[in-house]
């Protein structure tokens, strides 16, 4: 037991060295879990992992634990694991929003690189789980957005449709109006009305608590435009407002993204890239160890060969089955 984390082997320990300890085993320290937790935000997917995947599969606790599990697995881009450990703490307790809204983004991304068949059945499943989300929750933001975009994005025959994203756009705006201005833009990219789009990408941010990420979406709006001058403005504005908000860096990993999808100020997007790794707010919404890919290729791009090295064994020192192949230039 050696090369399990402390927490772990502790709880072990304790199952093995209870009698009849059924139910001393089935309870996952709190501690345990936030543990998890941490590794999964700093993009330590190989401890994560190893932290929870010897855990107790029934109990309390062991709900969250598969979620957590799952998480894991989709910043590592494996769907079918992902909806497996998403599947199985539904099972476990089908009461959390969230766990829906987990299950339903896996489905989304395992549709999406299945073939037609199986996309079919894959999306009309991941719809269930997000409408099952907002019914547990009709206040979780991030699983509204993720309908509404579905609604906008998706055709007729899988249950897409315009009028539907507009409702639920609707109900966003009594939720996070941040987030019902970025749907109401999808929705005019998707309808070719980029004046609207641009005009409800900026009322995002505008209104926008942390508005970082949202002009790190107008930036991408921009590139996708060609609008080379804007497109640099809202990068800068991603910057300012990063710096100003501790826990809006992982923005600076988008911001980045856009500008290496753009092909644009690398030297730049090399400074987000780092100054995102030495925050104290990285997420599971930007992992380390893409950033630090992404990082070792500008690095290469610039003729840094030695830094680009230490960033990609940095990358696999943190998460050593993720292939750098799986992250194509965004």
């Amino acid at each position: 037991m050696s090369g399990l984390p402390v927490t772990v082997r502790a709880l072990l320990a304790v199952c093995l060295a209870t009698a009849g300890a059924t139910l001393a085993c089935a309870q996952i320290p709190a501690a345990t879990l936030a543990e998890a937790n941490a590794e999964l935000q700093a993009g330590e997917a190989d401890k994560a992992i190893a932290q929870l995947s010897p855990l107790p599969k029934t109990g309390a606790g062991a709900d969250e634990a598969q979620n957590l599990l799952c998480r894991v697995h989709i910043t590592l881009q494996q769907w079918s694991q992902a909806a497996r450990e998403c599947q199985l703490a539904i099972t476990l307790n089908g009461n959390v929003s969230d766990y829906h809204m987990w299950l339903a983004r896996a489905l989304g991304q395992q549709a999406s690189h299945a073939n037609f068949f199986s996309a079919y059945g894959e999306a009309k499943h991941s719809l269930s789980e997000m409408q099952t989300a907002i019914q547990l929750d009709p206040k979780n933001g991030p699983a509204l957005s993720d309908l509404g975009d579905y609604y906008a994005q998706a055709p007729a025959i899988v249950g897409g449709g315009t009028s539907k994203a507009q409702q639920i756009a609707a109900q966003l705006d009594k939720v996070d109006p941040a987030r019902a201005a970025q749907l109401r833009g999808d929705i005019a990219v998707d309808q070719k009305d980029y004046a609207t789009a641009e005009q409800q990408y900026r009322q995002a941010a505008t209104v926008s608590p942390e508005p970082a990420d949202e002009w790190t979406v107008l930036a991408d709006f921009y590139r996708q435009r060609q609008r080379w001058t804007d497109l640099d403005t809202a990068i800068q504005n991603c910057v300012d407002a990063a710096a100003k908000d501790k826990n809006s860096a992982f923005a600076l990993y988008d911001g980045a993204g856009v500008l290496i999808a753009a092909k644009r100020s690398p030297q730049l997007a090399e400074k987000m890239l780092e100054d995102y790794l030495a925050s104290s707010s990285l997420s599971e919404q930007a992992p380390a160890f893409i950033a630090h890919i992404r990082l070792a290729r500008l690095k290469q791009q610039l003729g840094d060969a030695a830094g680009a090295q230490q960033d990609f064994a940095a990358a696999t020192h943190l998460a050593h089955e993720f292939s750098p192949s799986q992250d194509p230039a965004p």
